[in-house]
């Protein structure tokens, strides 16, 4: 299915959740990442059980730490 993350059209797995699909896009593990899914936040306790629908919209961000 496609989605869209950070503005790019992206190739996933159907049914994929948002940590699956965090996984699939090479993130590794989800510590230090927040999710918007389709304008919603996404709290880190339900990446594994929220399911990403086709054509959703998602923003990812990674916290990078320094100075």
């Amino acid at each position: 299915m496609q989605v869209i993350v950070n503005g790019e059209k992206k190739d996933v797995t159907d049914q994929a959740t948002v940590a699956g699909l965090i996984c699939e896009l090479g993130l590794g593990r989800y510590t230090g990442i927040a999710v918007e899914l389709n304008g919603r936040f996404v709290d880190r306790q339900t990446y594994e059980t929220t399911v990403v629908p086709p054509g959703a919209i998602l923003e990812i961000v990674r916290f990078v730490g320094g100075g």
